[in-house]
C-alpha cells in the first residue's frame, strides 16, 4: 500500500450468528490479510448489527433499530467493507438482508458510493457463491460499488489449518491476491477521486440528479 497516505479502513464482518461458524474464520484471515498489506481493520459481528423484522410502522418519529444505527455507523467510519456471507437455501441470510433493508431507510443512505467485497464459505462444492449474487442484487441497486471478483470456498469444513489459514496454498494465494486488488482499488479511489472523475468522464458518464442515489 502507498505509505504517502493515510491508511485505508476496512469494515469486516461475518453474517452468520453461529459460533465457531465458517464465514467468521474466513472473515478474521481476510481481517489478518489487511493488516498485513497495512490496511486498518474495523472487525464487527453480525449481533451487532442484528435488528427486528422491518416494519414501516416503526418507522415513526424516526425510529431505526439499534443494530441498523451501528451498522450505518461503521459504514461511515470505514473506506469500504467486506462481508463474508452462509448461503441459506441458495440464497442470503435473512438477517443480513433485513439488516440491509433497515440501513436503507436512512438519509442520505448510506451504502452509495461504498465500495465492498463479498465472500463466502460453505461445506458445500458450490462455496456458497449463490449467496454472494443474490447479495450483490440489492448492494448494487443501493449504489454500492461491490468488487467484480468474489470469493467462495468450499468444502469450508475441511479447508481451515488448526491455526486458521487456508490449508490449500494456491487457494490461499488467490484469497490473499482477491482481498489485495480490492484494497488497492479502494486506496486508489480514497487518495485519486481526480482519477475516479477522469474515468468516469471518459466512459461518457456524466453527472446527474436525476440518476444519482443520494436518497
Amino acid at each position: 500500500m502507498n505509505t504517502e497516505h493515510t491508511p485505508i479502513r476496512l469494515l469486516v464482518f461475518s453474517a452468520s450468528l453461529r459460533n465457531d461458524s465458517h464465514n467468521t474464520r474466513l472473515a478474521k484471515l481476510a481481517a489478518q490479510i489487511i493488516e498485513k498489506n497495512g490496511g486498518i481493520v474495523d472487525y464487527a459481528t453480525m449481533s451487532e448489527f442484528d435488528c427486528p423484522s422491518f416494519n414501516q410502522d416503526m418507522e415513526s418519529n424516526d425510529f431505526h433499530p439499534t443494530g441498523a444505527v451501528e451498522f450505518r455507523k461503521r459504514i461511515l467510519a470505514n473506506d469500504a467493507f467486506i462481508i463474508s456471507s452462509p448461503e441459506y437455501n441458495g440464497s442470503m441470510p435473512g438477517l443480513l438482508k433485513n439488516a440491509i433493508d433497515w440501513v436503507s431507510r436512512f438519509r442520505p443512505q448510506p451504502f452509495n458510493e461504498h465500495h465492498a467485497l463479498l465472500m463466502s464459505a460453505s461445506p458445500s462444492m458450490m462455496g456458497g457463491n449463490r449467496s454472494l449474487w443474490t447479495l450483490r442484487v440489492p448492494l448494487e441497486h443501493l449504489g454500492a460499488r461491490v468488487f467484480p471478483d468474489m470469493f467462495s470456498l468450499a468444502a469450508a469444513h475441511q479447508a481451515f489449518t488448526p491455526d486458521g489459514n487456508l490449508a490449500n496454498e494456491t487457494l490461499a494465494g488467490r484469497f490473499e491476491a482477491t482481498i489485495a486488488a480490492f484494497m488497492q482499488l479502494v486506496e486508489a479511489a480514497k487518495n485519486y477521486p481526480c482519477m475516479k472523475k477522469a474515468w468516469v468522464e471518459f466512459l461518457g458518464e456524466k453527472p446527474d440528479p436525476a440518476t444519482e442515489r443520494v436518497e
